[in-house]
């Protein structure tokens, strides 16, 4: 691992082996899954393990109990950023001694650069980078590269091109108290490091001076620091609260980190931009040669603005596009990435690989086929090429142990694993649903009887695994039905409506906002049935349903594919009273191999809770606990009622504003950006102050 530096003042522990701060022990399959990993690493010598928990098992406990074990830094990878948000705060609740990082695109929208040849059509690159995101960025690379307890949670961002991480470690300023240097000289080292001077508006990456007194804001702190002068000497240095100007901690020696991943010393930048010159060079001769004069006057206008921007604030937009004359590297090398910033041996784990994996594969061609338009026309140099995502099999070389997590490990997992730990009782000791085959002729008649069973009757037979049902709708049971189409969808919500049942869907055009109110909404038992297409991505972790049905089962393709069907069976498999009906005419391949999957779990469940004695229980889990934040709040007008009047109005923006902030306080950022456009909306409508809530809320990743 690099050299450690001095740390920063708020983690005095840096030095904290991994340690798990839990209020339970490791039960259900976890103990046997926790040893059975540790040993395929520290003894067997695995490099790749796969660890199969079922749904409610416990998968992020288990790992974390693994990490504590192991005393390793670990990247743990998800699919999305709101996944990745989810895991970040489980284990920064798991983990509070050590340093949990969050690492995703930091942009609220982006639009990237691009050019279709067909309509002679440029698009400039559009994007609003998120601050917040900017910062907790910059504090996983400096945790990185200072500690050694150090977990980082990313979406698929952290194959992305970033700075080199030898410049970022190497142009750090380290002061102390005593230390000798001239003010005029520290403010010039700041400039070198991509620091602004703002003396009115101090945010993040700025810094401001008062006579003898030097104040700075790191990127990567919720704190600034304040350099006391005496003459040509440093006589104290505190850290400050930036709002207030309340001193919070003093400190003997601090160590500032540039404010740009692609921050490089000025000796370097000089060298990079006379290569960048003699490249240009050449590729104006090749346009010239071939004829093409639009794209060689082109090509030279767009470099050599970039290189004047460059020279005097050693910076330009779109950078990036440069980074391989940045770092010491060849075009077509693998380029630096987050994975850089770790030490040499450390863990990687890929939750919900059976999706990440794919995802992961996928980036490098689509970045790919993007700038071959733009460099085949002169937007850009050719070198351009090498800022990109790593491909695939660059991303198995920069990882050493690898942990692969989910209930259905695709054959990826399967083949390149050392070997695949089950983890398939759960520390609840509830099984997996049991499932019943209908006719898919009739579906929705039986699926009316069973919607009856479950919510309007005062009370239901216990399930033959024991513990007795809720007493009606009022403690409730829930029922989750999945279609092949949204028509079909629509269709059924409004057949059931008509029948009297308290029912709404959701598709892909239901925005996250409408999706949080629905799924509260059903917790609340405010409705009974929610109808969807591909409930899987929803977060749909609710106990209170107790039945799922899937309709047309026997439709093969992704949506009816063994493994969506093993992943929407598990949606019921935290009520005692789980079970799941498939509708369908014959028994295809993936369902039998779906059915036999959850029966051979389900055996196991059983055997386990009998041999043992345990009785299992519908999970507890408090509404609001992972829905909308200000939940208690009320929500009408938000899923859809607008209020009446001016008054209302303001009132409505005002509550929308906080429960927009208290979001991406939460890392909620999809369900913060659907709050803001809803806060839009009502601008536009009764022609409110339109500033109001602009730049506050972010955007999911918008390139991935």
């Amino acid at each position: 691992m690099s050299d450690s530096g001095p740390l920063s003042a708020d983690r005095p522990d840096a030095e904290a082996p991994f340690r798990v701060d839990a209020p339970f022990e490791p039960a259900g399959d976890q103990p046997d899954a926790i040893a059975q990993l540790v040993d395929g690493y520290e003894n067997k010598g695995y490099d790749d393990q796969t660890l199969l928990g079922v749904t409610g098992s416990g998968k992020t406990n288990t790992v974390s109990w693994a990490i504590e074990e192991l005393q390793q830094p670990t990247l743990v990878i998800a699919h999305n950023k709101t996944l990745a948000a989810q895991l970040y705060e489980e284990f920064r609740e798991l983990f509070p001694d050590n340093a949990v990082e969050y690492f995703v695109s930091y942009y609220d929208y982006y639009q990237p650069e691009a050019y279709v040849e067909q309509t002679d059509t440029y698009i400039d690159k559009d994007a609003s980078v998120n601050d917040e995101i900017d910062k907790l960025r910059h504090s996983a690379t400096r945790s990185l590269l200072t500690r050694d307890d150090v977990i980082v949670v990313a979406s698929v961002s952290a194959i992305y091109g970033l700075g080199d991480p030898a410049n970022y470690r190497d142009m750090s300023l380290q002061v102390e108290e005593g230390q000798q240097i001239d003010r005029e000289d520290l403010l010039a080292r700041l400039v070198d490091l991509n620091y602004d001077r703002n003396d009115v508006d101090f945010t993040q990456g700025t810094f401001r001076v008062r006579g003898d007194t030097v104040e700075i804001f790191p990127m990567y702190d919720r704190y600034a620091m304040r350099v006391e002068l005496w003459g040509d000497e440093i006589d104290r240095i505190v850290r400050v609260d930036p709002l207030d100007g309340e001193v919070v901690g003093e400190e003997s020696v601090a160590l500032l980190h540039p404010a740009e991943h692609y921050s490089i010393p000025k000796s370097q930048l000089e060298k990079a931009i006379a290569e960048i010159e003699s490249d240009l060079q050449d590729r104006i001769s090749f346009f010239e040669r071939q004829g093409n004069h639009v794209a060689a006057q082109r090509i030279e206008e767009r470099t050599t603005f970039d290189l004047e921007m460059m020279r005097e604030a050693g910076y330009c937009s779109g950078i990036e596009n440069y980074s391989v004359y940045l770092s010491d590297r060849e075009s077509g090398d693998a380029p630096n990435c987050l994975l850089d910033y770790f030490p040499d041996d450390f863990l990687t784990v890929i939750d919900e690989s059976h999706r990440t994996i794919p995802q992961i594969k996928g980036q490098y061609e689509g970045d790919k086929s993007r700038k071959d338009s733009l460099v085949e026309n002169g937007f850009r140099l050719p070198t351009s090429y090498d800022n990109r995502p790593l491909t695939f099999e660059e991303f198995e070389e920069k990882t050493g142990r690898t942990l692969y997590v989910s209930a259905t490990p695709s054959d990826y997992e399967r083949e390149h694993s050392g070997q695949v730990v089950e983890q398939i009782v759960r520390p609840t000791h509830l099984v997996d649903p049991a499932i019943d085959v209908s006719p898919a002729e009739g579906q929705v008649d039986d699926l009316i009887d069973r919607i009856d069973e479950r919510v309007n009757v005062e009370g239901t037979a216990g399930g033959e695994d024991g513990a007795e049902a809720a007493d009606g709708a009022a403690t409730g049971e829930r029922v989750l039905v999945t279609t092949l189409t949204k028509r079909m969808a629509e269709d059924l919500t409004e057949y059931l409506e008509g029948a009297g049942y308290d029912v709404a869907y959701m598709h892909d055009e239901t925005d996250t906002l409408e999706r949080h109110e629905l799924i509260r909404s059903l917790r609340l038992g405010e409705i009974d049935v929610l109808i969807g297409i591909n409930l899987l991505r929803e977060g749909l972790d609710i106990p209170e349903v107790s039945l799922v049905a899937i309709l047309d089962a026997d439709q093969e393709g992704f949506l009816r594919s063994e493994t969506t069907l093993v992943q929407t069976m598990g949606r019921a498999a935290r009520n005692v009273n789980g079970e799941v009906v498939l509708y369908a005419d014959e028994v295809t391949d993936s369902m039998d191999r779906a059915i036999e999957e959850t029966t051979r779990r389900r055996e196991i469940q059983r055997e386990f809770n009998e041999e043992h004695g345990f009785e299992p229980t519908t999970i507890e889990k408090p509404i609001g606990e992972t829905n909308l934040p200000g939940a208690e709040t009320d929500t009408s007008s938000v899923a859809g009622v607008g209020p009446d009047d001016m008054e209302e109005a303001e009132r409505h923006v005002e509550e929308l504003q906080r429960r927009m902030a208290e979001a991406a306080d939460n890392l909620e950022f999809e369900l913060a950006a659907d709050i803001r456009d809803r806060i839009r909306q009502i601008h536009e409508e009764f022609d409110l102050d339109a500033s109001a809530g602009e730049g506050v809320a972010p955007e999911p990743d918008a390139e991935f």
